[in-house]
């Protein structure tokens, strides 16, 4: 049985739709940051999912190469993530996507090293022929946040957030948004297939003690 991410770790990949307090572990990820309206069509985020998934699955593959990787397990490829910011915005302003700054990532296993890593640029280069220059190897470390399932539209986070920072002033904490601490998201439902009020998204953003 491949290893799954979401079921091993369900509290950080399967919330419930209130909020909670977590604190998150340093994770190892594929990354490629840019901007703008991830809504546009043939745009750099569109662009940038297909290089995380080139990596993604030319490590997941890893174990039929020339290259195999030290302490390899067979495991489910983790759900897409992004951060998410806008210059001079705590959180995120749902009416000006064209100004959203993001870096979409996918969780790497901890078993892959950065020379496993640039191994996996190298040999996706080679394969399949495309320019995997802006995929880098990202550490983060969150620490303590608050998050929660939203269901629905992406455009009614606001909602769910409201509902994130009722439970912070209740309790004692508050935002702790800075150039390093993001909105983020965990994208559990395929848009493609699913409709919008059923799409499931891990909403998380990073607090503090007030």
């Amino acid at each position: 049985m491949a290893f799954d991410y979401k079921k091993e770790y369900k509290e950080f990949y399967l919330p419930k739709a209130k909020p909670e307090i977590v604190t998150l572990p340093p994770m190892n990820y594929i990354a490629v940051r840019g901007e703008g309206d991830p809504n546009q069509e043939g745009g750099a985020y569109k662009e940038a999912i297909g290089l995380l998934y080139g990596i993604a699955y030319t490590i997941k593959m890893s174990k039929k190469s020339d290259h195999p990787i030290e302490g390899y397990f067979d495991y489910v490829v983790p759900p897409l993530e992004g951060f998410w910011w806008q210059p001079g915005v705590d959180g995120l302003d749902y009416a000006r996507k064209q100004d959203f700054h993001w870096i979409s990532v996918i969780r790497l296993p901890d078993f892959v090293t950065k020379a496993d890593f640039d191994w996996a640029i190298q040999e996706a280069t080679r394969k399949k022929k495309q320019d995997f220059s802006t995929v880098e190897f990202l550490t983060i470390e969150e620490g303590l946040c608050v998050q929660m399932m939203h269901v629905g539209p992406f455009d009614e986070e606001p909602a769910s957030v409201a509902l994130m920072d009722a439970l912070l002033s209740e309790n004692g904490y508050e935002n702790d948004f800075s150039d390093t601490r993001l909105h983020h998201e965990i994208y559990l439902s395929d848009a493609r297939k699913a409709p919008p009020e059923k799409w499931k998204t891990v909403i998380r953003h990073p607090v503090r003690k007030r």
